[in-house]
This record gives C-alpha cells, sequence and structure tokens, in this order.
C-alpha cells in the first residue's frame, strides 16, 4: 500500500476545492495530522449511535449512508471523493443518525482525529480555520441539498409538481 504524498494530496485538495488558499508547505505540514485510512466494499467506517471522534475526506471511492428502516437498513445517501464527511458528529459531538459505509471496491478516507485537530488548532491556527471553513461549506452544502429536496417535495405533494 503506497502513502499519499503531501504532493498528492495538495493537487487532492486543489483539485476539489478544499482548503484551497493553503500552500504546498501548509498541506505538507498539514498532512502529519492526517492518517490514511483503507475500506473495502461493505466495511462500516462508522456506525449509527457513534460519537464521531473523526472526520474525513475521501480521497478515492464512494461512501454510502444507511439509515434502519424498521429491520432493514436502507441507503439514504452517498458521497463521492473530494468530499468532507463525518463532521456534524464530530464538531457537536452528538451520535450518528447514519451509518457510514464503503460503497466502492476500494475506499481511501484521510482521517483527521480530535486529538490531532486539537493539536492542529494550537500548531497550527491557520490550517485549522481552513478546515473550519472547508467543514461549514460542507454543512452548507448539505442544507441546500436538503432544503431543494424537500421543497421539490412540497411542490409534488401540494400538487404543482404532478403532471
Amino acid at each position: 500500500m503506497k502513502e499519499i504524498t503531501p504532493e498528492q494530496l495538495y493537487d487532492f485538495f486543489q483539485q476539489y476545492k478544499i482548503c484551497e488558499s493553503l500552500t504546498r508547505d501548509e498541506v505538507k505540514r498539514l498532512s502529519n495530522y492526517l492518517h490514511e485510512r483503507h475500506y473495502k466494499q461493505g466495511d462500516i467506517i462508522s456506525d449509527m449511535g457513534e460519537v464521531g471522534e473523526a472526520l474525513y475526506y475521501v480521497y478515492e471511492g464512494k461512501v454510502g449512508f444507511y439509515s434502519k428502516n424498521g429491520h432493514e437498513v436502507v441507503e439514504v445517501g452517498t458521497q463521492p471523493e473530494g468530499t468532507l464527511i463525518g463532521e456534524m458528529s464530530f464538531f457537536d459531538r452528538k451520535p450518528r443518525n447514519l451509518r457510514m459505509q464503503a460503497d466502492s471496491r476500494e475506499v481511501i478516507l484521510l482521517e483527521l482525529t480530535r486529538p490531532m485537530y486539537d493539536r492542529l488548532k494550537v500548531e497550527e491556527p491557520y490550517i485549522a480555520v481552513n478546515i473550519l471553513e472547508n467543514a461549514i461549506v460542507s454543512l452548507d452544502h448539505l442544507v441546500r441539498t436538503m432544503s431543494q429536496d424537500i421543497s421539490a417535495m412540497e411542490h409534488y405533494l401540494m400538487g404543482t409538481g404532478k403532471r
């Protein structure tokens, strides 16, 4: 298993507009706080009810989100590479509502644990602020997508969307 280099991490961040204001040197320093995690399809990354002790960047593959519907576990969404996942429970320290699971043959995540984030805030505050801003943008995207979905459903249920 070949490790992701700081140069590859910088290119990844630039490609997906993640912490894009960080310089190559800052990304190299950030790479010391991240842990590379590999999962195979079907592996559970984090389960419902757990409190998030890490947040993750999806470096490769796709992560599915699952909820229980009675006795069944159903997929409610996915996140592709280039996205941040796990940030809600990480920041609010409340149990996860969904299971995060590897949905592609191989999934590579870049993990930032709570202890490493706490160190980063003290040792590299500019980098920590960039990560926090990225999390805000990620949550904003989630809220906007949910709002659009709810609006579309309301239009459909109220008759304006039926044809």
